[in-house]
């Protein structure tokens, strides 16, 4: 099985069919971002037989060439977004060195296991959450569902309270769930910093016998 194969499953349901005669006309007839070439970018980028961690975002960045299809992280030439600024602060105080993708570009993270799932997949230009109740969360919480069904000793990374709300899709038995307020600035305080998430992650990783990430 491969991420075509349950994405493919998906595109056959009447609500996707909704969803892409929707997103097809808002791709023609307002900016849209990420650009659709980069939309299941996560997918492509983190291999299904190799998922090691998911970390859910909300919906992607809506400021010209931000969003590349994968949650929080941004193209190279693009100034950190504050979240990323914040994220990449906590992985120094927590392992003590500086990320590998301190250029925000966490493409590196993807291809190492780690995917960068956002809870709605596309965005109106300047319009947070414009595509919200289109359809999107209904095949991401499918795709939640599936990989809590069909995988085991996946750690899910859920940030801010729309994130946590879906761990109720996962099994807990089967699974592990790190927990933390956002990484936005209104929020970070409040228990993001020092939540020590990439640490963590790690030593489950350690003890489960797998490939640490290289943060």
């Amino acid at each position: 099985m491969t991420w075509e194969n349950v994405i493919n499953i998906e595109k056959e349901k009447p609500y996707y069919k909704f969803l892409k005669d929707e997103i097809d006309k808002r791709y023609e007839n307002t900016r849209v971002f990420p650009e659709k070439k980069n939309i299941f970018n996560a997918f492509s980028l983190t291999k299904l037989d190799n998922l090691k961690v998911v970390i859910l975002g909300q919906d992607p960045y809506h400021g010209f060439g931000q969003a590349q299809g994968l949650a929080f992280s941004t193209p190279k030439n693009i100034k950190n977004p504050p979240s990323m600024v914040n994220i990449l602060k906590e992985i120094n105080d927590d392992l003590g060195k500086k990320s590998v993708c301190e250029d925000g570009d966490l493409t590196p993270w993807a291809k190492q296991g780690v995917l960068l799932l956002n809870t709605i997949l596309t965005v109106q230009e300047s319009l947070a959450k414009s595509h919200h109740n289109l359809g999107w969360e209904t095949f991401t919480d499918n795709i939640i569902k599936f990989i809590s069904d069909n995988k085991e000793n996946v750690i899910f990374i859920l940030w801010g309270s729309p994130a946590i709300s879906k761990s109720k899709l996962i099994d807990k038995k089967k699974h592990h769930i790190l927990t933390a307020p956002h990484p936005s600035p209104l929020s970070s305080y409040r228990g993001f910093f020092g939540c020590k998430h990439f640490s963590k992650t790690n030593e489950i990783l350690k003890s489960l016998g797998k490939e640490e990430i290289t943060w």
